[in-house]
């Protein structure tokens, strides 16, 4: 997926999840941050950020924050990205054969997934979580407690056991990672759904990103590690 009207700004602060503090052009700008999780570790001030500009006088920021540098590594922090660049994958390249129905946003049991999908063989539930927590070439998720992502993952379960297929998949959103792992440090609980739900036959993929500026593309598949560190 490609983004217009890029421009590269300096990240100042956040004073809720929802809108940052920049400086863009030698002037100081409100921002609206498409991505509410914590990015502690990428919100510093002073950070490179790119940024969209809406050229729309009825929205109240005139810019939304798409990417970050951190170090020398360019993170994707767009919480839309992720079920973008799926939906893309799925219908170039049709990893599971030929679709015959592919559903956005359909409610299973207590939860919704991002996807359903059907083909000849199978009928499939799909949930995407974007990652942007990286430590040493290491990507984890989540990076912060997350309830609602292990009631995900158990729904998952019971998909799989009622017949359908199942998979989430975890869309790293940089460049160059080596695996993936639950963040056992920060919720343990997720870690454990997740060996849960391998063991009962729900696929787990992490696929990293091409990242520019203006662009993401899903790119190839990256060990998933699901040990304990």
């Amino acid at each position: 997926m490609f983004y217009s009207n890029i421009e590269q700004a300096i990240f100042l602060c956040r004073p809720n999840r929802f809108i940052a503090h920049i400086e863009i052009n030698g002037r100081e700008e409100i921002c609206h941050v498409k991505n509410t999780g914590r990015c502690k570790e990428l919100l510093l001030p002073g950070a490179t950020i790119y940024v969209q500009h809406h050229n729309d006088p009825k929205r109240k920021t005139q810019y939304s924050l798409i990417a970050v540098e951190k170090g020398g590594l360019l993170i994707n922090m767009d919480s839309q990205a992720p079920n973008r660049v799926v939906e893309e994958w799925l219908r170039t390249k049709e990893p599971w054969g030929p679709i015959k129905l592919l559903k956005p946003e359909t409610t299973y049991g207590a939860s919704r997934f991002d996807f359903y999908l059907e083909t000849e063989q199978e009928r499939r539930f799909i949930e995407v979580k974007g990652v942007t927590l990286e430590e040493r070439g290491v990507v984890s998720f989540p990076d912060a407690p997350t309830e609602r992502g292990v009631k995900h993952v158990h729904e998952l379960i019971n998909c799989q056991q009622d017949g359908y297929r199942a998979a989430l998949i975890f869309v790293v959103q940089m460049e160059g990672m080596r695996y993936f792992t639950p963040n056992w440090g920060t919720h343990p609980a997720f870690g454990e759904a997740l060996i849960e739900a391998q063991a009962a036959g729900v696929e787990l993929w992490a696929y990293g990103c091409r990242i520019r500026p203006d662009s993401i593309q899903l790119d190839e598949p990256l060990p998933v590690n699901l040990l304990k560190a």
